[in-house]
């Protein structure tokens, strides 16, 4: 494969291949205002207890934000929220969360409303991983909103398409 650059963009262009779901992770920061970020690095880890994890790169704007922070939501995007991907995913962080519906859970964390469906979850771990840190959380709480996640893949977003879908 040759030098670690050539490794990264083969590294880059097989994760852009593999299909995830996007989520918008929440909480309040110290001062008590809301803030989220886009984020595709989420996978549930255990059902005995509830345990979901997500990464956060070291250098990410919010970062100390969410490694105080003892609570977090994972806000699963809708496949027609394309919006709300594009706004928290945006340089803009001030500005974020008056472009978007939310309200404040029951549990004290922002909450987005129109999502497929989220999890509320207290922190129980960090593991540091290169150039990320990797947090874990305890589900509390569970809401499911519509039908139909977000998909990304190719660096695209939206609907899995409705061959996939199954009625419950």
């Amino acid at each position: 494969m040759g030098t670690n650059q050539g490794k990264v963009s083969k590294f880059k262009e097989i994760m852009g291949c593999y299909p995830t779901g996007v989520t918008v992770i929440t909480t309040f920061d110290n001062e008590n205002k809301p803030v989220g970020m886009t984020v595709n690095s989420f996978s549930s880890v255990s059902i005995d207890p509830l345990l979901i994890l997500w990464s956060i790169r070291k250098n990410a704007t919010e970062f100390d934000t969410y490694i105080k922070a003892k609570k977090f939501a994972v806000n699963i995007l809708d496949g027609s929220n394309t919006k709300a991907c594009k706004v928290f995913a945006s340089k803009d962080k001030d500005e974020r969360f008056e472009q978007i519906d939310w309200r404040v859970s029951n549990y004290g964390l922002p909450l987005l409303n129109e999502v497929y469906g989220i999890m509320e979850c207290k922190t129980i771990q960090q593991i540091d991983a290169g150039d990320h840190i990797i947090i874990v959380g305890q589900v509390t709480e569970l809401e499911k909103l519509s039908d139909t996640p977000m998909l990304y893949y190719k660096r695209e977003m939206g609907h899995i398409p409705s061959n996939w879908v199954k009625n419950a």
